[in-house]
């Protein structure tokens, strides 16, 4: 298999590719992890669970769907595939909320992603663009596309390295 960082460039070179051929920012980004073969067992269907989200949210300017697709990738790579396996509804929230915990780990990506790119919100990211389309706006995202893409591969490798016991950042149930 290939070594880290050829797997991140790899992950970059297929969100680019996939962007250039018209999809979306988060279908970009699901796309260029599932073709990097770095995730088992999923159908392909799975990139049309990313659809809704270009465009901050079917254009809404919400979530930046690249974000939404870094978040899905990471998720179909580490996320809980079958919740209801564990039958103890403590130990099921445990897996989330505890040390280590999911949440934990999945805490750090909005958090990397703002420092990045100074946002979140697609209409924030593209704010001073009056044209959707103009090729200035469509530059910026697809380079947010593919540093994206690269941002998720690296979260996917840093949890098989480092599993779930990053500290929290800043989160709703002010967790430590």
């Amino acid at each position: 298999m290939a070594d880290e960082k050829e797997l991140i460039q790899a992950a970059k070179d297929n969100a680019a590719q996939n962007f250039r051929a018209g999809l979306n920012c988060a279908e970009s980004v699901v796309q260029a992890i599932l073709d990097t073969g770095t995730i088992d067992g999923l159908p392909p269907e799975v990139v049309a669970l990313a659809t809704p989200f270009g465009g901050g949210m079917g254009l809404s300017g919400h979530t930046c769907g690249a974000l939404a697709g870094m978040l899905m990738a990471v998720g179909a790579a580490h996320g809980r595939r079958y919740p209801m396996a564990e039958p103890d509804p403590q130990k099921r929230q445990d897996q989330l909320y505890g040390n280590p915990g999911l949440y934990r780990f999945f805490n750090q990506i909005p958090r990397r992603f703002r420092e990045r790119f100074g946002y979140l919100n697609c209409r924030e990211i593209n704010q001073g663009y009056e044209d959707w389309f103009a090729k200035d706006r469509l530059k910026r995202c697809m380079k947010i596309t593919i540093e994206a893409a690269g941002m998720a591969m690296e979260y996917i490798l840093q949890g098989k390295k480092e599993g779930y016991a990053q500290p929290f950042g800043e989160n709703m149930a002010r967790k430590q």
